[in-house]
């Protein structure tokens, strides 16, 4: 059995679930229902910044105790298609 589902999402998810839609060969909807159905899977980032992690020390305890959290609060904005 299938169920229909209707979202109604800001203009700028929207456009960047087309963005991404388009870079991965996949119909908006298609590619939806993909995140949809597996988003609880982490993805994988590249952190440019994790070759410098112990390469140096500091008294700025802030980067490295909420790497996570700033990392995950740009991931969130560029899902949002947000720019700085």
């Amino acid at each position: 059995m299938t169920h229909s589902l209707t979202l109604e999402l800001p203009e700028a998810v929207y456009n960047n679930l087309v963005e991404k839609a388009s870079k991965s060969g996949k119909r908006v909807e298609e590619f939806a229902l993909d995140r949809l159905v597996n988003g609880d899977e982490p993805e994988i980032v590249d952190d440019p910044f994790d070759k410098f992690i112990g390469a140096f020390s500091s008294d700025i305890r802030d980067w490295g105790t909420r790497h996570d959290e700033l990392l995950g609060e740009t991931i969130y904005r560029e899902m949002r298609g947000e720019t700085e």
